[in-house]
């Protein structure tokens, strides 16, 4: 039997429909939830996902309008979306902007604090996203041998240690895969549940998928494809017509995470407007 679709676009709408509550209350406070998003260059794979077109700009003038967005009270969320031109060191952006609006989760405080468990910081979007696609179609993840294929500072390894973390959603056992790991399908074929976001296009294919497991397809990759009108589709990290007779449930691509991680940033920064609220 083919595999049940995670369904990222519908989940992640219930999800952002649940924040109107919070964002009403905060209104009545006098805090509207703002969000920052600056995009540097021309960087097709940003292009996708931010859907918008910025300026090239040097890393003195970056530097100083984070300095702004830090210090103006309506912004309550940055986010700087990577990768960032190569004459702009990437760390020294993401170090400047403010923890407390670090929505994206890649400030070492924030890196830090969800490694420990600590709940006021932020994680980043797309592990938190996968882990919200699990809680929220049922996925038991206490107990089960999950394999996260990819071990970047943006997805694997923070993914690794949410589900490590003692509470919903964590409690895995988990096995980190990578580019250099020897024998790569000898541990997919271990994984309840199976993460990939390794950037390969359709990287894991049917047979490196346990029958039975969940599989969570991170990647987004552009693929040559003269019989559409753009001339390339987008598939996953996974063979998704292979892997979705062996799995039993299984993200599309697109459709699947990348809602979540655009639900996951506003959840972020709702979070940080309550933060805020409470300072």
């Amino acid at each position: 039997m083919p595999a049940k679709l995670i369904d990222g676009n519908a989940i992640g709408a219930a999800m952002r429909a649940e924040l109107g509550t919070e964002i009403a209350a905060l209104k009545k406070k006098g805090i509207t939830p703002g969000l920052a998003v600056i995009l540097v260059g021309d960087n097709t794979a940003s292009q996708v996902y931010v859907r918008m077109k910025g300026k090239a700009c040097d890393e003195a003038g970056l530097m100083a309008l984070l300095e702004r967005l830090n210090t103006n009270p309506q912004i309550h969320g940055i986010l700087v979306q990577l990768p960032l031109p190569k004459q702009i060191d990437t760390n020294r952006a993401l170090h400047r902007i403010d923890p407390r609006k670090d929505v994206d989760g890649f400030h070492p405080e924030n890196v830090g604090k969800v490694a420990a468990g600590d709940a006021t910081g932020f994680r980043p979007a797309t592990p938190y996203g996968v882990q919200e696609l699990l809680l929220r179609t049922g996925v038991e993840t206490k107990g089960a041998h999950a394999v996260v294929v990819g071990r970047s500072n943006i997805v694997g390894r923070p993914m690794a240690a949410l589900l490590l973390q003692d509470g919903p959603g964590g409690n895995a056992t988990v096995t980190v895969c990578h580019s250099r790991t020897r024998g790569i399908d000898q541990h997919t074929r271990l994984a309840d549940i199976l993460i990939v976001a390794i950037g390969k296009p359709e990287f894991v294919t049917g047979d490196m998928v346990k029958p039975g497991a969940v599989v969570i397809d991170v990647g987004v990759n552009r693929v040559d494809d003269p019989s559409k009108k753009q001339g390339y589709r987008l598939v996953g990290d996974v063979k998704f017509q292979e892997a979705k007779q062996v799995a039993s449930a299984i993200t599309p691509v697109p459709g699947g995470v990348g809602p979540m991680t655009i639900t996951m940033l506003l959840y972020n920064t709702v979070q940080a407007a309550r933060q805020w609220a409470h300072r």
